[in-house]
C-alpha cells in the first residue's frame, strides 16, 4: 500500500468512526426526546444544583453570560439564573427537552447543539450557534454542566471540559454535576431506555478538571434515590471551579 492509499484508508476510518459517534448522540438524544417531562417526575427535588446556582449568583454581577451545557428542560438551572438576572444560554442535543425548556424559561435562549462541537467551527456550520465555537473564545463569565457531560466517554469528557474552558473568561467559573462512579462509556438502564454513562471517583475528576484548567474551589457530595426508583442511592457530586489561567 502507498503513502497516498494509507492516508485515504486512514481519513476513511477516522469518518466512519465519527459518523458512528453522531449516530450514537442521535440515538441518546432520541432516547430524552421518549422520556419527555418523566425526568422532571422522577429527578424533582435537586438541592446540590440550587446549592451551585446559588454561588453563581452571589459570584456574577446582573447580566453575566452563563451557559447551561446539556440544559435538558431548563429545570432548574436556567431557570433559576435567568430569574436571578442572567443572560443564560441554553444548548441540548434533545429538541423535546429544548421545546419544554423554551416554554419554562423564555426569558433565556436555547440551541440544539452536541456539547462535542463546543467551541469548535462546527457549532455554527453544522448548529448556527457560532458564538459558541472558536469566535466565542473568552466570552462567557461562567457555565453550567449538571450531568451532561456523564453521557460521554470519558476521553470526550476531558476533550469537552478543555473547550468548555476555552469559552470562558479569565478566571470565569464552571459549575460541574457528576455521579461518582468508576465506570466508561458502560450500559445503564433509565426509565424503561438504554443510555450509556461515565463517572469518575471524585478525587480523579478533581484531577481531570485542574488538568482542564480548573482550579476546584469546592466539591459538595450528595446522596439521591430518584423518585419511585428500587436502586440504591447515587452519590452526586458538585464541583465549583474557576478557570485558571
Amino acid at each position: 500500500m502507498t503513502d497516498e492509499q494509507s492516508a485515504a484508508a486512514a481519513d476513511a476510518d477516522r469518518a466512519s468512526a465519527a459518523g458512528a459517534r453522531r449516530a450514537e448522540r442521535a440515538r441518546q438524544a432520541a432516547v430524552f426526546d421518549a422520556i419527555g417531562g418523566r425526568y422532571q417526575e422522577v429527578f424533582p427535588a435537586r438541592s446540590g444544583q440550587l446549592a451551585c446556582g446559588d454561588w453563581l449568583l452571589a459570584e456574577l454581577p446582573s447580566g453575566a453570560r452563563v451557559l447551561d451545557v446539556g440544559c435538558g428542560a431548563g429545570e432548574p438551572t436556567a431557570r433559576q439564573l435567568a430569574d436571578g438576572g442572567l443572560r443564560v444560554t441554553g444548548v441540548d442535543l434533545s429538541e423535546g427537552m429544548l421545546a419544554q425548556a423554551r416554554a419554562a424559561v423564555p426569558a433565556a435562549s436555547f440551541h440544539r447543539l452536541d456539547v462535542l462541537d463546543l467551541g469548535l467551527e462546527s457549532a455554527g456550520s453544522r448548529w448556527g450557534v457560532p458564538e459558541l465555537g472558536p469566535k466565542g473564545s473568552g466570552s462567557l463569565d461562567a457555565a453550567a454542566a449538571f450531568f451532561s457531560l456523564l453521557m460521554l466517554p470519558r476521553a470526550e469528557i476531558a476533550e469537552t471540559l478543555g473547550r468548555i474552558r476555552g469559552l470562558l473568561r479569565p478566571d470565569g467559573l464552571f459549575a460541574l454535576g457528576m455521579v461518582e462512579a468508576d465506570l466508561d462509556d458502560a450500559p445503564l438502564p433509565f426509565l424503561e431506555q438504554e443510555i450509556r454513562v461515565s463517572g469518575y471517583l471524585r478525587e480523579e475528576l478533581a484531577a481531570l478538571l485542574e488538568d482542564a484548567g480548573f482550579a476546584v474551589e469546592a466539591v459538595d457530595s450528595r446522596s439521591y434515590a430518584p423518585a419511585g426508583s428500587t436502586q440504591p442511592p447515587e452519590t452526586q457530586l458538585y464541583l465549583r471551579c474557576r478557570r485558571t489561567g
